[in-house]
């Protein structure tokens, strides 16, 4: 999943899912991979994270981090983890936003971060979709107005991939639409969001949380501490390829972090 900042820059990722499907841990897993050292097996780039949802847990990113750097064996006492540490914050930049204009302004500001620190290559927004039903509001019947900040949103996004090599990871809440079927009840895969966003994406990825049956089976055969784990599937499509899944990982998240399986 890294791959896409290293080798494949200007892409635009949609982490798509009802909530609790593990999308967060996702971007605490990218942002981890990227502000880590080389040495621990990071990039050591710098990351920007955008939170519409008031959701970034700094306890647990710091935790992951620590798990991290423990593992890794990058230093032998008190001291010099937390210096570690504070060396893999100091590469990240928080940035809140309670609306849809001032999404807008953050964005449209973003480009004096990105030119004063050119170490930038990772750029995070959770969630795309936070303002979706406020904009809706109030946009009232007019479709244009509805989407128009959204628009903006895109386009900004559009000029900084085209003049900076980044690579945009960004979450969206899925929406229940009514169905007539059961079998069509279970799967929420349909972008709402506007035409200009959709065209900007290059990659989205379906995430999923896997049936409790299934989790009961696939722990059967495994110790008390994986029958504990809840799985996860994420589902990989190209902007060529919508429709259909083409790659599929699942993971499980434990103290430490995501942990592919």
């Amino acid at each position: 999943m890294t791959g896409h900042i290293t080798s494949r820059n200007r892409e635009v990722v949609e982490l798509y899912g009802t909530e609790g499907t593990g999308k967060t841990e996702i971007l605490y897993h990218l942002l981890c991979r990227c502000v880590l050292p080389v040495a621990t097996g990071g990039l050591e780039v710098d990351v920007v994270f955008v939170d519409t949802d008031y959701s970034l847990d700094m306890l647990r990113l710091v935790s992951i981090l620590e798990s991290r750097l423990n593992a890794a064996g990058s230093s032998s006492s008190a001291d010099s983890d937390e210096a570690a540490l504070r060396l893999c914050l100091s590469r990240l930049l928080v940035v809140n936003c309670s609306s849809s204009s001032q999404l807008v302004l953050t964005l449209h500001f973003l480009e004096t971060s990105l030119t004063s620190r050119p170490a930038f290559a990772l750029l995070l927004i959770d969630s795309i979709s936070a303002f979706y039903w406020l904009d809706r509001c109030e946009g009232g019947a007019s479709a244009i107005r509805q989407e128009e900040k959204l628009r903006k949103c895109a386009e900004l996004l559009r000029r900084l991939l085209s003049d900076y090599r980044i690579t945009v990871f960004a979450t969206c809440h899925a929406i229940k639409k009514a169905c007539n079927g059961p079998s069509s009840c279970s799967v929420y895969d349909r972008s709402y969001l506007c035409r200009p966003w959709q065209r900007l994406v290059t990659r989205r990825l379906l995430c999923l949380r896997q049936e409790t049956a299934n989790n009961m089976a696939a722990a059967a055969v495994g110790s008390e501490e994986q029958s504990r784990r809840q799985v996860f599937t994420v589902h990989c499509t190209s902007s060529c390829s919508r429709t259909k899944a083409y790659r599929s990982s699942s993971f499980c998240v434990m103290d430490g972090g995501v942990e592919f399986i």
